[in-house]
């Protein structure tokens, strides 16, 4: 089966599927863990999965990328030597942390379809950006040099270890916890006293603590255009404070993603209500669903359930997996496939272990 449907913008989204099911389980092309795994799974994707609706057939395979050599998550069809820009981990919230590759094709698509939604928002192009995220093993810290470079001018970053924050938490150490997320506030100061700064990519905890600090609102004030947000939930309330009291004429603007969906979806534009956020995802490559935890029906729009995301490309596969959020289902922008999200927050426990945000 011809497999350039994957390739194309806005293709239909079953033909799509089909095509990547051909690529990915076919032993010319095929990653070695999934064609392993096929023979596992007690159906055939090739002959199955002939639609969207039929990814819900998977195992949601998640925790096995914990372990599985990165080698084998490559599809053989990249060649010997694949144009891979990384391999990342997630925050390791619960558990180990899971592993997956970034291929080039997959970053620049995710890049080009970010930078449209950025310049819907009112991002400003050529301007300085500075980034208060997780770097390291964590792919938010590539994405963030890539927009940097590409959508900006130059990018300055202030290190950011999520899994440091979260031990001192789940110990009890929150004063030490305290400590370290008021560093991390004086290192950002000391870029937006010193550097013109128009774009600032932050968590909302961190963000949090910078609005405290009466000199630092002032400078974001002065300077900053535009700020990107992500990595934990902002509340509405505090949306609607930031957007409309302590920063009111600057661009604020979410994004929600994770490790394992190798990207994150971007906040719809065009909302007249300060306090609300809608999370659309880059379909039919990335898909959402909102299902009741018991069951894994879909709920209503407007009612909270789990989140379970899709990621079909070209260059990696992880269907049917839950994560670790709740979120209030909302009907799909025009053209996309499945749900869009919003009120996004994470569930109490997650693979058996209480989940910490921290601040990331």
């Amino acid at each position: 089966m011809p497999t350039d449907v994957l390739d194309i913008p806005n293709p239909d989204p079953d033909e799509y599927v089909r095509a990547a099911m051909a690529w990915h389980f076919d032993p010319r092309t095929g990653s070695p863990f999934w064609l392993r795994r096929a023979e596992t799974l007690g159906f055939d994707p090739r002959a199955d999965v002939r639609g969207a609706a039929d990814l819900a057939l998977f195992p949601n395979v998640a925790a096995e990328l914990r372990d599985v050599p990165v080698r084998d998550l490559v599809p053989r069809g990249y060649g010997d030597r694949p144009e891979v820009v990384g391999v990342y981990e997630s925050g390791g919230t619960t558990g180990a942390p899971k592993r997956v590759v970034l291929l080039r094709d997959w970053m620049e698509r995710m890049v080009e379809w970010s930078a449209r939604n950025m310049d819907a928002h009112g991002f400003p192009r050529g301007t300085d950006w500075l980034g208060v995220v997780p770097t390291g093993p964590h792919v938010v810290g590539e994405y963030f040099r890539r927009f940097a470079s590409s959508h900006g001018r130059h990018g300055f970053t202030v290190d950011l270890d999520p899994r440091w924050v979260k031990r001192l938490m789940a110990e009890g150490r929150m004063d030490e916890a305290d400590a370290y997320g008021e560093h991390l506030v004086d290192q950002a100061a000391l870029v937006l006293r010193s550097q013109e700064i128009g774009v600032l990519t932050i968590t909302p905890p961190l963000l949090e603590r910078l609005a405290r600090r009466e000199e630092l609102v002032e400078l974001v004030g002065k300077k900053v255009r535009a700020i990107r947000w992500g990595g934990t939930q902002m509340d509405a309330d505090s949306r609607y404070l930031y957007r409309t009291e302590i920063f009111p004429g600057t661009a604020l603007c979410g994004q929600y993603g994770s490790t394992m969906m190798l990207g994150f979806a971007a906040e719809r534009p065009g909302g007249d209500d300060p306090a609300a956020c809608v999370f659309d995802p880059l379909s039919p490559a990335v898909t959402f669903a909102v299902v009741d935890p018991e069951s894994g029906a879909p709920v209503g729009y407007g009612e909270r359930g789990r989140v379970v995301v899709n990621h079909v490309s070209r260059s990696f596969l992880l269907p049917n997996n839950l994560e670790r959020d709740l979120a209030t289902r909302v009907e799909p922008a025009p053209g996309q496939v499945g749900d869009s999200l919003s009120d996004i927050g994470p569930v109490d426990r997650f693979e058996d272990e209480a989940v910490i945000e921290g601040v990331y």
